[in-house]
């Protein structure tokens, strides 16, 4: 008769995801029966669960629908390097890696990485679509041209400096939920009768140039202020100075009125150029 060997097994909770319940009756640990120089059961497939706690977010997956319109709103196509921090099962890489985008996923969990990577290979994806274990805000995200999101405002507010210092005309495209004290340069919903239940906002930012400074011209000055997209300030032209109103950037587009006459030209690092009325304007910065 074989002997039986009685192995406990409790459940310790480790990077806040879901385990096997503990036995709450008296001397109740969690017991299995194995036959001696038997096998232990196959570990089960990892499958993550809406709601599951991470290290800095609450995995909550978007739709299918959603993810792809938030594709469509960025514009994504082959030429662009596309990073989702906090990127869960990899849908949103994976769709942008089906546009022709290349993309990187970024993501805590160790077990979600090895999942976004299986589904990454399904999808014929692979040889694209990237994912690596890691911390969101260590994450290098400089050569992005496109994040695609779904954060709490709290994740966004932290990481907004390294959004504002991502190349100009970078698009930061999200789910739902905004950056404090920075508007969206535009803004959607899925439709009533779509899949989406809730959190069917889409928000998306151009990121601005910087044009906040003093700029020489020939014939006089500008003088900027700038808090993100919004510029405003004082353009001196043949010594009359004249407030800027409407100021606004577009990625590296600029654009303002002064005084009776509008603005539209370009920023590039420290140089500007453009018309003013009818008049070619070209100024440096100082």
């Amino acid at each position: 008769m074989r002997t039986l060997v009685f192995i406990a097994l409790l459940s310790l909770g480790t990077a806040g995801y879901a385990h096997a319940p503990f036995d709450s009756q008296p001397g109740g640990f969690t017991v299995e029966l194995l036959a001696q120089g038997g096998q232990e059961k196959p570990q089960e497939p990892f499958v993550p669960r809406s709601g599951q706690p991470g290290k800095d977010v609450v995995w909550v997956p978007s739709p299918p629908e959603m993810v792809n319109k938030m594709m469509e709103i960025a514009k994504v196509g082959p030429s662009d390097y596309v990073i989702d921090l906090g990127s869960g099962d990899g849908r949103n890489v994976i769709a942008a890696a089906k546009l022709g985008a290349r993309a990187l996923g970024v993501e805590y969990n160790p077990d979600m990485v090895a999942l976004s990577q299986k589904l990454a290979k399904e999808a014929g994806v692979a040889d694209k679509a990237q994912f690596v274990q890691g911390d969101m805000y260590e994450a290098d995200i400089s050569k992005a041209t496109v994040m695609a999101l779904f954060l709490l405002p709290v994740n966004l507010n932290k990481l907004q400096p390294k959004f504002l210092n991502l190349a100009p005309g970078t698009r930061i495209v999200a789910n739902t939920f905004g950056i404090d004290g920075w508007e969206p340069d535009f803004r959607t919903s899925l439709p009533q009768g779509s899949e989406c239940e809730s959190w069917c906002d889409i928000l998306l930012w151009i990121v601005p140039a910087k044009a906040a400074g003093t700029w020489a011209m020939p014939n006089g000055r500008l003088v900027l202020t700038q808090e993100n997209q919004i510029v405003n300030g004082t353009a001196t032209i043949n010594g009359e100075t004249l407030t800027i109103s409407k100021g606004r950037m577009d990625g590296d587009n600029i654009t303002f009125v002064a005084g009776t006459e509008t603005f539209t030209g370009k920023v590039k690092g420290s140089r500007m150029e453009g018309k003013l009325g009818t008049a070619t304007v070209s100024a440096t910065k100082q």
